[in-house]
Parts: C-alpha cells; sequence; structure tokens
C-alpha cells in the first residue's frame, strides 16, 4: 500500500517500497531454494529468483514487485488447489473414533479407543462412528457406510451381521460385540493408508523437477539471446518474468493428486502417484479368483430333499445344530439361515470330527451334518451321493441325517461377484488387452469361473511363489495390475507393476503389499479406478503441454521487445490459473465404462 501511495503522489521514494516487499519474497524463496538444494533438488523456484534479482538489479522495482506477487500469488494457487484435491482423503482421517462406551460391572464407562480387546460389548449411540471392527449385538442397527463404500443411502443390519469400524450409526443405539482392536481395524488401517498416501511424491512430479532443469537452462539460453540481439536489460528481465513458474511444478501434482482424491471418493485408495501412473500403463491384468472375482464365501445355492422333509426345514436344522461348529462352511450355513428369517435352536450334546462333521441334539433329534461320506457312514438310511447329480462344478455339499435317516444335501458355493462381467468389459474398453487368472483352487473350479466370464486363460493350484512365476512371466509381455485379497496373494501383489488388494474383507498382508486397495467390497472399482488413472494422465499431459507451450511462446514474444515485465508477469500469471483449474478437472465425476455396461441407459 504504501508503494502505491508513493507511486500515485509522484513522490521520489516511492520505488523503495517496491524494492523492500520483493526482497523479502526474494529471501524467504532464497531460504527454499537452499533446502530444496540441500535435498538434490532443482526446482524452477530459481527462475523466480532469478528474475526478481534481476528486477532490482536493473531497478525495475514494480515489475520486480509484481513477480514477487505472482509468485506468491502462485503459491497460494497451488496450496489452496492441493488442499481442494486432497479433501476426499483428508475426510477420511477426520472421521477416526476416540473414546467408546463400553460395557462394565458398574454399568457403562467411556474408554479409549485403544483399551477395546475383543470380546467388550460396546454401545454405539446415534451419529457416533463405529471404533472398531465388531459383529451386532442388537436385533438390527442402520448404518451410514458412505465413508466406506460410497454408497449414499444407509444399509440395515442385523443381530451377528459385521459391522466396520469407520461406519456411522444412521439410527437408534444399539449393542456392538467387538472382534478386532482398534489398531487392527478396518478403519485404522484405512487411516494408516490414507497417511501414507498423502507422504509419497509420483514418478511424474519426481520427473517434472529433472525436466526443471532443462526448462531453467532453455530460460536462460533465451534471455542470453534477448540480450546479446537487443542489449537491452529489461528484455532479458521480461523472458525470466514470463517464465516464472513454470506449469510443470505446478500442473502435475495437482493433477495427481486430484485423481488420488477423485478415486478416494470412488472407494479406492491409491497409496501414491506412483501407483496411479502406473495404472495408467497397465495392459495385463492377473486376478486371483476365491474374494476377488468370487465372494471369497461359501453360500447356499441348492437344497435337496428326501421324501417329506422341505428344503427350508433342512437348512434350519442343520444352522441350529452348526452354530456349535466354528467351520467357515457352518458359519456360512447359519448366515444363510438367518438371512431367510428361520428360527434356530440351541444345539446340545454336540460332537465334532475337525475338518470333517458334526453331530448333536436339535429339538430332541438326533443330527449328523458333514461331507456324503461322513454321513452315509452315521445313518442306517440313505446315501447322499444319489443326490450329487447334476450340481454346479466346484460346490461342496453338506449331507444332512436326521434320527438315522438321510433328510438331504445343502450344496454350496463361492458365487462369482455380479458386477464382476461389467468390469471385465470396462477393463476391456480401457486399453487392457489379456486377462489371466490366478488362483489356488482346484483347476476345475478355475475352469469353470473362467468359462462364464469368458477368460481365455486361467491357472489353477498355485502356491505363492507360482503365482509370482506367473506375474514375471506376464511382466515380460506388457506392464502387469495383479489383484487380490489373501495372504497368499501378497507376494505376487508385490511383484507386480501395480498391486490392488481387496481391503474390505481381505488380510492386512495384501493391502501392506499393494499400491492401491480398493476399500470397498465391489470388484468393479478396479475398473474404476483404471479409468480414473487414464483420465488424470491426460489431464496432467493437456495441461503441462499447454502451459509450457504458452510460456515458450511468451517468453519468444518477451524476447522481441512486444511483452513488458509487468505485462509478461500477468501473463504468466494467468497461465499458471488456467493450468491449475485444468488440472482440477481431474476431481470431476463422470460417466464410468463400468455404470455404461451396467446401465446401457446412463452411457452418453
Amino acid at each position: 500500500m504504501v508503494g502505491i501511495t508513493g507511486w500515485a503522489s509522484g513522490a521520489g521514494w516511492h520505488p523503495w517500497p517496491w524494492a523492500v516487499a520483493t526482497a523479502l519474497v526474494l529471501a524467504a524463496l532464497a531460504v527454499e531454494i537452499v533446502r530444496s538444494l540441500s535435498r538434490g533438488e532443482v526446482g524452477l523456484d530459481l527462475v523466480a529468483a532469478l528474475s526478481m534479482s534481476a528486477a532490482l538489479a536493473f531497478g525495475e522495482m514494480l515489475a520486480g514487485n509484481v513477480v514477487a506477487l505472482m509468485y506468491a500469488g502462485g503459491q497460494f494457487l497451488e496450496g489452496y488447489a492441493a488442499g481442494r484435491a486432497r479433501r476426499e482423503m483428508t475426510a477420511l482421517l477426520g472421521r477416526v473414533a476416540h473414546s467408546a462406551m463400553r460395557y462394565g460391572n458398574d454399568g457403562l464407562d467411556e474408554v479409549l479407543i485403544q483399551a477395546i480387546v475383543p470380546g467388550d460389548r460396546l454401545l454405539v449411540r446415534r451419529g457416533e462412528v463405529i471404533p472398531v471392527d465388531g459383529s451386532l449385538a442388537s436385533p438390527s442397527a442402520v448404518l451410514d457406510e458412505s465413508a466406506l463404500t460410497g454408497e449414499s443411502l444407509p444399509r440395515t443390519k442385523l443381530l451377528g451381521d459385521e459391522v466396520l469400524s469407520g461406519a456411522t450409526n444412521a439410527g437408534d443405539a444399539f449393542d456392538l460385540l467387538a472382534d478386532r482392536p482398534a489398531a487392527e481395524s478396518t478403519y485404522a488401517n484405512i487411516v494408516r493408508l490414507v497417511t501414507k498416501a498423502q507422504e509419497g511424491k509420483p514418478p511424474s512430479v519426481r520427473a517434472a523437477d529433472r525436466y526443471a532443469v532443462w526448462f531453467l537452462l532453455l530460460t536462460v539460453l533465451a534471455a542470453g539471446t534477448a540480450w546479446a540481439i537487443s542489449g537491452d536489460p529489461v528484455r532479458v528481465l521480461a523472458v525470466l518474468v514470463v517464465a516464472t513458474p513454470c506449469p510443470l511444478i505446478l500442473a502435475l501434482p495437482v493433477a495427481i493428486i486430484s485423481g488420488m482424491s477423485r478415486a478416494a471418493k470412488l472407494g479406492v485408495l491409491v497409496k501414491d502417484g506412483g501407483a496411479l501412473e502406473t495404472l495408467a500403463k497397465v495392459k495385463t491384468v492377473i486376478l486371483d479368483k476365491t474374494g476377488t472375482l468370487t465372494f471369497g464365501q461359501a453360500e447356499v445355492v441348492d437344497v435337496r430333499t428326501v421324501g417329506t422333509w422341505l428344503p427350508d426345514e433342512v437348512l434350519r436344522l442343520a444352522a441350529s445344530l452348526d452354530q456349535a461348529s466354528g467351520h467357515v462352511t457352518a458359519a456360512a450355513l447359519v448366515a444363510d439361515a438367518r438371512r431367510k428369517g428361520l428360527p434356530l435352536s440351541a444345539p446340545t450334546d454336540v460332537s465334532e470330527v475337525a475338518g470333517t462333521g458334526i453331530k448333536g441334539i436339535v429339538e430332541r433329534r438326533r443330527l449328523v451334518i458333514g461331507g456324503s461320506r461322513f454321513v452315509r457312514d452315521a445313518i442306517t438310511q440313505g446315501d447322499p451321493h444319489g443326490l450329487r447329480e447334476g450340481l454346479p462344478w466346484g460346490s461342496a455339499v453338506v449331507a444332512v441325517g436326521v434320527d438315522g435317516v438321510l433328510a438331504g444335501i445343502i450344496a454350496m458355493a463361492d458365487g462369482i461377484r455380479p458386477e464382476a462381467p461389467a468390469m471385465l468389459r470396462a477393463l476391456e474398453k480401457t486399453g487392457i488387452d489379456r486377462v489371466v487368472i490366478a488362483s489356488g483352487d482346484r483347476q476345475d473350479v478355475v475352469d469353470a469361473v473362467a468359462a462364464r466370464l469368458g477368460i481365455a486363460k486361467a491357472d489353477g493350484e498355485l502356491d505363492p511363489a507360482q503365482k509370482v512365476e506367473v506375474v514375471t512371466r506376464e511382466r515380460m509381455r506388457a506392464p502387469v495390475l495383479m489383484a487380490g485379497d489373501g495372504v497368499n496373494d501378497a507376494p505376487a501383489l508385490a511383484s507386480a507393476d501395480v498391486g490392488v488388494a481387496l481391503g474390505a474383507r481381505g488380510s492386512a498382508a495384501s493391502s501392506e503389499s499393494a499400491g492401491v486397495v480398493i476399500l470397498v467390497d465391489r470388484i468393479d472399482s478396479l475398473a474404476s479406478a483404471v479409468e480414473v488413472a487414464h483420465r488424470t494422465r491426460q489431464i496432467a499431459t493437456q495441461s503441462v503441454v499447454a502451459g509450457l507451450g504458452l510460456s515458450v511462446v511468451g517468453m519468444a514474444v518477451a524476447a522481441l521487445g512486444y511483452l513488458p515485465p509487468v505485462a509478461g508477469a500477468l501473463v504468466q500469471e494467468g497461465i499458471d490459473v488456467a493450468v491449475i483449474l485444468n488440472a482440477l478437472r481431474a476431481l470431476r465425476p463422470q460417466i464410468s465404462r463400468v455404470q455404461a455396461f451396467q446401465c446401457p441407459a446412463c452411457s452418453p
């Protein structure tokens, strides 16, 4: 203001306030340059410092002050844009619960979440964030899972259903039985991954630092040429001003961070910008089967009965007895019965042969449940093998005997995710030309899944080392994306160009090994992430090419004497604003190819 007043009044001392203000910005910039050089980084801040120094040396105080103002404004714009781009990831960090209401001997106590241990019974009040993973201990609950899944509509959970930390109670208060400590819960893992993602520096930004050296040399060469031709120091200053700062160091980080934030909005956490860039280059996708293309959980697909037995009654009795079993198949069977609203009774006199079958009494009836051979040997009438004809490939059969007589069989299978076909078609449209299944499951089961999804290459019965071999083989052909959810997938995820872990139900090992983590329990988010990566790369390239092109044109015009320093600074600031706004387009939603395949009417 002092400089403006003096300049307007015509006072002779008016240049010095401009000079002092410029010198202050230059001093702060010099400190930052020294710090960058100590880290081995050379950026285009040197051009800004050079132009301000030249303005002071040549007596162009107003021009120097405009450069300082524009530089500070550019830094503010970049910081604002980066903050807006990180908004979705930062929002995840702001939802962490710090305390919870725990039932104790003396009633309810408020405790820190670090004090919660498995088995604790917690009260979750309306509007509170779920502090730890657990199972619902009340008849029902209404949860807002938008922070985890992106789904805007609340979901209703029933007694015994899994409840993940990070969701919000959108209904009445309910009781939660803690399954994991806070540090091992879903949301704590997400927070750790987000924190790590915000610390990363993408290869394109590192490349921008390298390109900055060449642009610095080009700037000095252009300024030197202008001096040699004209002998006019003002032209030299004008060239330096137009080159300050370069869109190269503004557009790339803003576009990459915007893309990462857009992916987070879709339920996909990209740990660093390098992973986002690699996603855009992938040509081959390797998919695990169990938990990736399928749900990873057995479900009832058929109930076949003998005589007058009704399917629901056979399922109800079997689920009642299986409540006493810890086997994963038993848990799936019980869950299916509860989803159908079947009333389960408490079993007594239970004895279990691990991995084979279980016996017990339910409602005064003696039941035997398990594999076909186990049940056949335990009953006196009927053979479960006679009911197996026509079952789908890969089905697991649970035979049920009641009072020594075969009652029926329950066929269970790991169903293919309904969104998998649309995901595969969307991947093909993004440029993926090869899809491979790599699974540890039986080859016949893997072949059946591949046939249903139209995947030509399917490898089954693989151990973790063999999965790594598949990834290595495919990498010799093209950049590879590996997607999986289990501990056995972790080595393959780490060896791929980019690993994608299904983090909603997957193992911690796979999430740590992968560069991308899908936070929602939907595989079509994989195609959405690839689409975001392609769009982000396209927008970043547009911003850099257009920004650099305009800067070079401006430098040429300034070198010829047609663009004075003050006007040049204003032109450069306009270029900076334009490239930042263009980079922020990576935040905007668009109709994805997955949505178009699932809803043809949605496509443009």
